[in-house]
């Protein structure tokens, strides 16, 4: 059954509109009409809902009755802040990172970042990325949609970690130590309904000085095995993880 998000919830009689791109993609490629059901997402729930009417202001749909559906989420709010990488990564990080998990995403211009964010087409390329993350979320069947947010520095990635109850930062450097941090012997200290922000360095990595002030802001160095992981697989290599841990 098709899947959509709703931009309102649904009001005192159980009903909401859908409008833009969702509610063509209703009528004119599932060629859907009164009487046919989807699952409507509203307010991180999913209920299985029937078309009322479909008209070219878009189109109205109540949910059913005992319809909640069961929720996919995973139990900690993973948010993944990895360096700009080069080319259509961040496509792939934000698709496969929603559909194992991810909460959000958070790039930042790390010192090993050969790619510069181009302020003026910044806004553009967020909203294609949020695109893809609301894609993916449906295809998954998920009831949130991970948040993409704007590039930040990573002075400002730093500020941001007081907003997380576990830091992580993934670092080559643990992983060739002879005492590596293995990220099972980190996920133990992790609990249902935590917050975990994970870190993740571009092509390249982090560098030595990026890693020790990480550290000055409580973040602990975690090793994801014993070979060197590309910059878009490393960040799935963790949430698959922390899925087999927590799910």
């Amino acid at each position: 059954m098709q899947r959509y998000f709703l931009t309102t919830p649904f009001d005192q009689n159980d009903e909401s509109w859908i409008e833009g791109e969702d509610a063509k993609h209703i009528s004119r490629v599932m060629r859907m009409a009164a009487g046919d059901s989807i699952i409507a997402v509203s307010e991180n729930a999913a209920y299985v809902s029937s078309i009322l009417e479909v008209t070219t202001e878009g189109v109205r749909v109540k949910r059913n009755p005992d319809s909640l559906l069961p929720n996919r989420e995973m139990p900690v709010s993973v948010s993944i802040a990895c360096g700009l990488p080069k080319g259509d990564k961040l496509d792939f990080i934000v698709q496969k990172g929603t559909e194992l998990g991810m909460t959000a995403l958070l790039p930042f211009e790390a010192e090993r970042s050969i790619v510069k964010w181009d302020a003026k087409k910044g806004g553009k390329k967020v909203e294609r990325l949020q695109k893809i993350a609301k894609e993916a979320a449906e295809q998954c069947h998920r009831t949130v949609i991970p948040e993409v947010k704007e590039p930040v520095s990573f002075k400002n990635l730093l500020a941001e970690a007081s907003r997380y109850d576990v830091l992580l930062v993934a670092d080559e450097e643990d992983a060739k130590s002879n005492e590596p941090n293995r990220i099972a012997d980190r996920l133990k200290n992790v609990y249902h309904k935590q917050s975990v922000l994970v870190v993740f360095g571009p092509e390249g990595g982090i560098s030595r000085k990026e890693a020790e002030l990480l550290k000055s802001a409580g973040f602990l160095s975690v090793s994801l095995g014993p070979r060197i992981l590309r910059t878009e697989t490393a960040p799935l290599y963790v949430l698959s993880a922390m899925s087999y841990e927590f799910e």
